[in-house]
């Protein structure tokens, strides 16, 4: 599977990719050196430590490096004033609740469904995406549930530049 990203996507991964590779990798590489100085290692926290940090970014590192060679460039395409799009932040009842929510329509990567954006890939994203005000469409969770939501309204919206991606 490819993720469908943005070229401000690929461009916020390779900032974060040289950071990492080139900032915080020889930061860390240092911190288990000095740790490992500190003597018996099978009870050194301060080596576990540093050397759990350094495996977390060069686990990073290679999700980064396998995100960007696999992901299939895309275009926010224009959607009519009237359809959902990507970036587009919509307003939408969901009938179970009985509760107004708004969502903003995003990638992969910059997805935060805390902060109201959810992938255009996930199960709310891809029932919106395309679809008009007044619309009542079905979010299919799993295939043994499925909930109702109605439409409100669309705000047309931009790529959120400043919105940072993902922490995995």
């Amino acid at each position: 599977m490819h993720d469908e990203l943005t070229k401000v996507d690929i461009e916020k991964m390779k900032q974060e990719l040289d950071e990492r590779r080139f900032k915080l990798r020889p930061k860390l590489i240092e911190e288990v050196k000095t740790a490992r100085a500190f003597g018996d290692l099978s009870e050194n926290f301060e080596y576990k430590a540093a050397k759990r940090e350094k495996n977390r970014n060069d686990s990073r590192i290679r999700y980064l490096e396998n995100m960007i060679k696999t992901a299939v460039i895309i275009e926010a395409e224009e959607s009519a004033a009237d359809e959902v799009g990507l970036f587009d932040r919509v307003e939408v009842y969901l009938e179970d609740e009985g509760e107004t929510e708004f969502f903003q329509i995003v990638t992969t990567l910059r997805q935060n469904v805390l902060e109201g954006r959810v992938s255009k890939e996930s199960p709310i994203g891809k029932a919106l995406m395309g679809r008009k005000t007044g619309e009542r469409v079905m979010i299919k969770v799993s295939e043994d549930y499925s909930y109702g939501a109605v439409i409100k309204s669309i705000e047309k919206g931009e790529d959120p530049e400043n919105v940072p991606i993902s922490i995995f």
